[in-house]
């Protein structure tokens, strides 16, 4: 009777979760995605994601060694970046792993343990790293190599495998897109050029599932980011008087990094919101600036800007959407509205 009446802080109630389960369970998600690249792109996908995860960890453990703090390299935080990272590159990287390790550095000890480790980033660190390199080495990281069946479909869609990139940015001769002549299959399989993770929309599919199985993420944000970039692209096309608009949609959810984004990226822990409502206004704000990034910008691909972008807004989207505590009196230009 004494412990029922035993008061003690908050929490009250517990679960049995914990970060190196939670990571677990990513890692496990993105495995469909390393096979599928190692399937689509050969053995050299296997060599870049595996030192960029090796470099992670390795640079975790140093750090916290240098810095005589607690080493954290068991959450396995590290890992999940190191694969991330790895799957945000192109096979091609595996002639230039230095450049790898490079954005390995920048993820860990720059966007990471700078600003006092796992649960104190405020942005993705994986996607900085990503960033960086697509900008100091944008040659590298837009390097695409083809499967043998992607170099037919693009000779039959009459471009040239060796000059074209992804299939976001296969245009004609007037410069129209080409997009929504490539093959669906080709697109759910892998079947074209695009950096390791984001061309098989099956793996991706697949892991999305997992994730999902085992409560790792709310479903909330991916479906909101891909189904309000498809409403805005619906929308656009239709203003547009775009044929097959359907069809074309859906080639471009399918297409790039957004699916891959989505489910990988933008549902970070600590950079996403932990409402209900902050996810959903997060991800409407991902699918804006993806469409707008895509549509009107001078670069084909958006999702790494957009979830950058929004990154940065999720305290003030936390603190807009946070739930009123129970008994919390309400402020006087809210009591007068109601």
């Amino acid at each position: 009777m004494e412990n029922l009446l035993k008061v003690t802080a908050s929490p009250h109630i517990r679960e049995n979760v914990t970060t190196r389960g939670l990571m677990g369970n990513v890692i496990i998600a993105l495995l469909p995605c390393v096979v599928a690249s190692a399937l689509i792109f050969g053995w050299q996908a296997l060599l870049v994601v595996g030192v960029t995860t090796a470099a992670c960890v390795g640079f975790e453990w140093l750090y916290c060694f240098l810095a005589k703090k607690p080493n954290t390299v068991g959450d396995l935080s590290a890992v999940v970046t190191g694969l991330i990272l790895g799957l945000n590159m192109p096979v091609f990287m595996a002639q230039k792993i230095w450049i790898a390790i490079i954005g390995a550095f920048i993820a860990i000890v720059i966007a990471k343990q700078l600003f006092g480790g796992i649960g104190c980033n405020f942005v993705n660190p994986a996607l900085v790293a990503r960033i960086v390199l697509f900008t100091g080495f944008a040659s590298a990281m837009t390097t695409w190599t083809f499967p043998a069946k992607a170099n037919d479909t693009m000779a039959a869609l009459g471009v040239d495998a060796a000059a074209a990139a992804t299939p976001l940015q296969l245009v004609d001769g007037s410069g129209a897109s080409l997009l929504g002549s490539y093959p669906l299959k080709d697109l759910l399989l892998g079947v074209h050029g695009g950096v390791l993770g984001e061309t098989c929309a099956a793996a991706i599919l697949l892991g999305f599932a997992w994730l999902l199985v085992t409560r790792t993420i709310s479903a909330a944000i991916p479906l909101t980011y891909v189904g309000s970039y498809a409403v805005f692209s619906a929308l656009y096309h239709l203003s547009q008087g775009t044929e097959a608009l359907g069809a074309v949609v859906l080639h471009e959810v399918l297409a790039g990094g957004l699916l891959f984004g989505a489910v990988f990226m933008a549902t970070d822990y600590v950079t996403s919101p932990f409402t209900l409502k902050g996810k959903l206004v997060f991800g409407i704000g991902l699918g804006l600036v993806t469409f707008g990034i895509r549509t009107f910008g001078t670069m084909p691909e958006g999702v790494s800007y957009a979830i950058l972008f929004m990154n940065l807004l999720v305290p003030y989207i936390n603190d807009l959407t946070r739930q009123k505590a129970l008994g919390q009196k309400k402020k006087k230009k809210e009591a007068k509205a109601a």
